[in-house]
């Protein structure tokens, strides 16, 4: 289990308080916990180390062309044959993680490299030349990943109370998400506790740009 947190901004320089919410994440990922930023964006990730310890494979992780970071919580079971694929078409490898497969394989296919994936998954990949960010969750929604649109920006996050530590999102109640908790004993997809943040529905993806 990990933690990861993205803001994407509308204004530049507009706080985001990404460092509250990885402190509201720690137990989710208690071996490391790093901030990458640049113009507009913040990415966050609680580390808890399980495939390659080292700390090469921290993240955020950058790609070997220095396009892309990334941001992932899950695992990729099938990633040691994606990653034989990967080389034989002469891509090389810093880490022995499953992260820098995700990494590789987005650079070559973009989102049509989501079939490929067997396992469960939230993450978030920037894209400095492109300027937007792409998001995704594993088929069964086994991995969380929520999000939050703000006067700000929006956010990315894989709790709801990671989200709201920021006090960027309202905390308005959602009634939809109280009435599904209360007759049918948990919150129903994409609602939450609060109107302001949504969750991802299993197998989807997202796009966000300029903020939005």
């Amino acid at each position: 289990m990990c933690g990861l947190i993205g803001f994407f901004s509308r204004h530049a320089g507009a706080p985001s308080n990404v460092e509250r919410a990885l402190d509201r994440m720690y137990r989710r990922g208690p071996d490391a916990g790093h901030i990458w930023s640049a113009l507009g964006v913040q990415l966050g990730h609680r580390r808890l180390a399980i495939l390659d310890l080292d700390a090469r494979a921290a993240q955020p992780m950058h790609s070997g062309c220095g396009r892309y970071v990334i941001i992932f919580n899950g695992e990729i079971y099938n990633f040691s044959v994606l990653r034989e694929e990967l080389q034989e078409q002469g891509l090389a490898f810093a880490t022995t993680s499953d992260t820098e497969v995700i990494l590789n394989l987005f650079a070559l296919e973009g989102a049509a490299m989501l079939p490929k994936l067997r396992g469960m998954f939230a993450l978030v990949i920037w894209d400095k030349v492109a300027r937007r960010a792409f998001a995704a969750r594993d088929p069964y929604g086994i991995k969380p990943l929520y999000v939050a649109t703000t006067d700000n920006g929006v956010l990315l996050g894989s709790q709801v109370k990671a989200l709201l530590a920021t006090g960027l999102v309202a905390g308005d109640p959602d009634p939809l998400g109280h009435a599904g908790f209360w007759m049918l004993g948990s919150v129903p997809e994409p609602h939450t506790w609060f109107r302001a943040i949504r969750g991802l529905p299993a197998g989807h993806f997202l796009w966000v740009e300029q903020g939005r």
